[in-house]
This record gives structure tokens, C-alpha cells and sequence, in this order.
């Protein structure tokens, strides 16, 4: 399952994300979405795209493109 994948107003732990691109890996990092952090999919935009959520106490706007490359186990 991918990050793009969960619902508004749920919760996922990260498990991979971006393992194979790693410019994108290091700014996913950067912003608290490393493996086992915990995420919450706050809401979609009115398109679908971006995605808004909330890793710790920071939020994040997230394209789905990039959502997709972030593998997560719903909790």
C-alpha cells in the first residue's frame, strides 16, 4: 500500500519511501517521512492533488506523484 492510497482522516506508518530516487528520498526524510514514522492523511485538495498531512507536529503538502512512492502500512 502507498501513501496515496490512504484515506482523509487516517493514520499509516511509513515503511520505505523513495527507495529509488534518492534526491527525493533525502527531502522526504528531511521532512519527518522516513521509515516508521507516523502519518496522518489529513485531506486531499478539491483534485485530488496535492495531499495534506501531518508527520509529528509539522504539516505537509505532499504531490501524488511522490505520495505514491512512499510504501505504508495502515495502523
Amino acid at each position: 500500500m502507498n501513501l496515496a492510497e490512504i484515506a482523509p482522516k487516517s493514520r499509516c506508518r511509513i515503511v520505505q519511501a523513495a527507495s529509488d530516487h534518492p534526491d527525493l528520498q533525502s527531502r522526504l526524510y528531511a521532512l519527518g517521512l522516513y521509515p516508521g514514522a507516523e502519518v496522518d492523511v489529513l485531506r486531499y485538495a478539491p483534485a485530488g492533488d496535492p495531499m495534506q498531512v501531518r508527520s509529528g507536529g509539522t504539516l505537509l503538502s505532499i504531490r501524488k506523484q511522490e505520495a505514491l512512492l512512499v510504501a505504508v502500512e495502515a495502523l
